[in-house]
């Protein structure tokens, strides 16, 4: 069995959960370098993968600095098959420039919009594939919810549903007021999906809606829960979708109160504020902790009438609690985040793919299928359905 080199840039939270998850899958052999402008942070967690995996594995630390780029890192990427960007998503086109040059395959985790545009423009026509947004959400969910519409529309007949609905919440156990909230991931990357508007579908045709401009509630296994409109989500089902569903959305879930709190902090930034994000970002951190005892809740349906008018609806939801990985144990948030990318990754390497990879374009069945989603979400606790109201 061969074994790929995989090259992981960033050291941080996600890129130590891809390593260490790589690893520990023994059908899939490889060679790991993670590099990171800390080259202490890289030296650290080379070491922490090494210690924690249960088989032997050749994990090397390298210094990565996109606007510095040395002897060593032309090297690596020369040598490589696949680079896994899990860098901050503005710095996704530097990222993807690389990964053209050394004819590589590509993955990243952003949902900025402006950075996937640029990467999509860039690797037109490239031999390599460049699988962009493959995350949590974006990412899974989005392919969940496309496997969804495709049982939906073979089990009742039909070519075209009235709603597809995706959310998520990075969530902890505990939460207290005024927030209800904890902080589990990036903290800006929150202050920005809540400002930003969201790209959705109304009456077959894909339109802007504001974030934070509709909140509803769900119950899942018994937990009342809101949810409400954030940016990025829903990748690019919107285009995909259009013409095909009545209504698609993707919602962040959030425990009740939280909405409301968060309202309260946007009406006292002046609108004429040019980055209110970073206000906001201010605002939260003030008043939310960093909790590392995290909760990942999902939920995707897709609802309509079958080929006799009756209403049906296909629904799939999910809890995820941190999990043990070799010696370590990761937060969900870090396995939800790394699974999707590497089984991206590993659908890459079977050389299907080319050029850019957006969610509409991935097959939902084989990635469904594939060791790493099922190891993080359906050996996790899948959740039995409850009641919801939207």
């Amino acid at each position: 069995m061969k074994t790929n080199k995989f090259v992981i840039a960033g050291a941080g939270g996600i890129g130590r959960a891809a390593g260490l998850m790589l690893a520990e899958m023994p059908d899939m052999p490889c060679e790991i370098y993670i590099g990171d402008q800390d080259f202490s942070l890289a030296e650290e967690v080379a070491l922490w993968i090494r210690e924690g995996a249960s088989s032997i594995v050749q994990v090397e630390p390298f210094y990565l600095n996109s606007s510095d780029l040395t002897e060593q890192v032309g090297y690596i990427l020369g040598s490589a098959e696949i680079l896994l960007d899990c860098l901050p998503g503005g710095q996704a086109p530097m990222m993807a420039a690389l990964a053209l040059k050394y004819n590589l395959h590509y993955v990243n985790l952003t949902e900025y919009v402006s950075e996937t545009q640029a990467i999509s423009e860039m690797v037109t026509g490239a031999e390599k594939g460049f699988v962009l947004q493959a995350g949590l959400a974006p990412g899974f969910v989005n392919i969940l919810a496309h496997k969804l519409f495709n049982d939906f529309c073979r089990l009742n007949k039909v070519e075209r549903a009235e709603r597809i609905s995706m959310k998520v919440g990075a969530l902890t156990r505990v939460v207290k007021a005024p927030s209800f909230y904890g902080f589990t991931w990036s903290p800006i990357g929150v202050a920005t999906e809540y400002l930003k508007d969201t790209v959705a579908i109304r009456d077959f045709e894909k339109v802007n809606i504001p974030a934070l401009s509709g909140t509803t509630q769900i119950i899942l296994d018994g937990i009342l829960y809101e949810d409400d409109f954030t940016s990025g989500g829903a990748a690019d089902l919107p285009d995909y979708f259009s013409g095909k569903v009545r209504s698609l959305d993707y919602k962040t879930i959030r425990y009740p109160g939280h909405f409301d709190w968060v309202r309260s902090l946007l009406a006292d930034i002046p609108e004429s504020d040019p980055r209110p994000e970073y206000q906001l970002l201010e605002k939260m951190q003030a008043a939310i902790p960093q909790v590392e005892d995290d909760l990942i809740v999902i939920y995707a349906s897709v609802e309509g009438f079958d080929h006799r008018g009756v209403l049906r609806i296909q629904e799939k939801s999910f809890m995820i609690p941190p999990r043990m990985v070799g010696s370590h144990l990761l937060k969900a948030i870090q396995i939800t985040t790394a699974a999707p990318m590497l089984e991206c990754a590993r659908m890459l390497l079977s050389g299907k793919y080319k050029g850019v990879v957006l969610q509409s374009a991935i097959d939902p069945e084989e990635f469904m299928r594939g060791a790493f989603v099922q190891h993080a979400f359906f050996n996790a606790k899948s959740v039995p359905l409850a009641s919801s109201r939207n």
